[in-house]
């Protein structure tokens, strides 16, 4: 997506999520157009702030997914996260002027993912990763996003399932207890995983990741029959 990855723009900026998500939307359709995928189901797939991504996706198409798997999804921003009083308001004023200045504090959130030690060290040295502060208009674009999110979440009609671990503190596991509650989706399930961290699928230990995976695909298996 812009400013991750490989993609183009400046790394960690995102000045308009509307926008990615109209690319993503626009991409999705282009794949499922192709003759080769005709008649196969199609599944949403986010982890973090890309569960958001995937919930704002079904809002702009409600009826194009058979269903969506959440990994942890930023549905608001939890508040051990969010800069504290008078912060976001100093900075919603200087973002007017210059959106791009990475100077937000926040938390180390790679320590805060992971569990395993081995796997933080691999996870500190990936060189995809964006290792600054998070840029002014990013977050006030994320925290723009996951506030609506958080006031929508009775409008989520696509099924769903929803993971997240009971130790996050990167994103709000309460938050998605009240997304599978307050949801209009007559198919939805939640899994809330005892001392697991935001990072279910690659900080945990290998067990633990074995067992998400194991939940994630009899899920789509049972949905594809």
């Amino acid at each position: 997506m812009e400013g991750h990855g490989r993609s183009q723009g400046l790394k960690a900026y995102v000045p308009n999520i509307d926008l990615v998500v109209h690319d993503c939307l626009s991409y999705f359709n282009s794949i499922k157009r192709d003759p080769l995928f005709t008649g196969i189901p199609s599944f949403l797939y986010g982890e973090s702030m890309g569960g958001a991504m995937c919930l704002l996706i079904h809002f702009q198409s409600p009826t194009a997914f058979d269903g969506a798997v959440l990994v942890a999804p930023m549905c608001r921003i939890a508040d051990e996260m969010r800069p504290r009083w008078p912060i976001p308001q100093i900075l919603t004023v200087v973002a007017k002027f210059l959106p791009t200045l990475a100077i937000v504090p926040s938390g180390d959130v790679v320590r805060a993912s992971v569990k395993v030690k081995d796997k933080l060290k691999v996870a500190e040295i990936n060189p995809m990763r964006y290792r600054g502060k998070p840029r002014l208009g990013t977050v006030l674009e994320l925290i723009r996003v996951t506030d609506c999110l958080g006031n929508r979440l009775r409008d989520v009609r696509v099924p769903f399932l929803v993971l997240h671990g009971s130790a996050d503190v990167v994103t709000d596991p309460k938050v998605s207890r009240a997304l599978y509650e307050e949801a209009a989706s007559e198919d939805r399930t939640i899994k809330i995983y005892d001392g697991m961290l935001h990072s279910l699928l690659f900080g945990e230990t290998d067990d633990n990741i074995a067992m998400v995976r194991r939940d994630i695909l009899d899920w789509l298996c049972d949905r594809c029959r």
